[in-house]
């Protein structure tokens, strides 16, 4: 068996676009509150994972830290966003015109990140010909 790295890179893209899209979901979910009495919103993290999962060590190349990265590291893990505040007498913490602009800015990376993974696999459908 040919043991490759050639998508790991995809695998890790993979991974973030899942986030975003749960994200998306997340945020949808917060605006669909917005008028709940005592709804607290979510907010997803991977970000801080994937920099912990690429950081360990400090003198590799991107390459190499990409292909030491393991699915089990790069989990989505959903959270509720300040609790304890509270913009309205309701409880609720729900801002309507933030998370408009968080489904925005999280469009975008989205994009971003389907426009990388389909580059990839441009580039492996070029050095394939």
């Amino acid at each position: 068996m040919i043991n490759s790295s050639v998508f790991d890179y995809v695998d890790v893209l993979s991974k973030a676009a899942d986030a975003a899209w749960l994200r998306n979901d997340i945020l949808s979910n917060n605006l669909a509150n917005v008028d709940t009495p005592g709804y607290k919103r979510q907010e997803v993290d991977f970000e801080s994972q994937l920099r912990r999962a690429l950081g360990n060590s400090r003198y590799e190349t991107v390459d190499a830290k990409v292909a030491h990265v393991s699915d089990t590291e790069l989990v989505p893990r959903v959270f509720t966003d300040a609790a304890n505040f509270s913009y309205r007498l309701d409880g609720n913490n729900v801002d309507f015109d933030v998370e408009n602009a968080e489904v925005a800015s999280n469009q975008i990376k989205y994009n971003g990140l389907r426009d990388c993974i389909n580059q990839e696999f441009a580039n492996l459908k070029l050095v394939m010909k």
